[in-house]
């Protein structure tokens, strides 16, 4: 038997995933999680085979939550099961150390494959995402500097050069070299580009 554990921020869906699993003769539910607070304080009393998490609820994110799970309980594996597919949540699910990442939109014979492949220790990953990933290992990592990542967060928030260099008392001629640089490294011509690429690229 697959001892499980279901956290959703979301009662009706938690409520939803309980219900689908109960069909499995494999796959016991053995604790539920509104949070990723509540969910490591129930993992680590529950100590289940599997962890099926959403990423994004209140207070600690489901990635904060896997890195935390998989650091004090190494037999348990953490399969996130998400609408989100970009590559900086998909990014922080891998690195936090979850074993597989299924979309919402899967039907329930994948999902209980995943569970079961987590609960082997085998990847389990939606083919969009299995995609994304490989992608990203085929594309070589863009290096920006400290500074760089500073004023590229400024430019997300729409701050001009002038108030960028305000904020981080450099002058607008070396924001405006940092600005180059980081178009050249991104490969893009416009404030709106370098956000883009950035946030799909994880950089922000």
């Amino acid at each position: 038997m697959i001892r499980v554990v279901v956290a959703d921020d979301h009662p009706v869906v938690r409520g939803g995933l309980v219900a689908l699993l109960a069909e499995a003769s494999d796959i016991e539910v053995v604790g539920q999680a509104a949070d990723g607070d509540a969910l490591v304080r129930v993992a680590l009393e529950q100590r289940p085979d599997v962890v099926l998490t959403d990423l994004r609820m209140p207070g600690v994110g489901g990635a904060e939550a896997t890195r935390r799970i998989r650091a004090a309980l190494e037999a348990t594996h953490v399969l996130i099961l998400t609408t989100y597919e970009t590559d900086a949540d998909i990014l922080a699910a891998t690195e936090a150390g979850a074993t597989g990442y299924l979309l919402k939109a899967a039907p329930p014979l994948e999902i209980f494959a995943g569970i079961r492949a987590a609960a082997r220790g085998e990847r389990a990953m939606a083919p969009s995402v299995a995609r994304a990933l490989a992608e990203r290992q085929r594309t070589p990592a863009i290096a920006l500097s400290a500074r760089e990542r500073e004023v590229l967060a400024l430019m997300k928030q729409g701050s001009t050069n002038a108030a960028i260099g305000a904020t981080l008392f450099i002058g607008e001629a070396t924001v405006k070299s940092h600005v180059q640089s980081i178009f050249s490294k991104l490969g893009v011509r416009d404030r709106t580009s370098a956000v883009a690429i950035a946030l799909q690229r994880g950089l922000l």
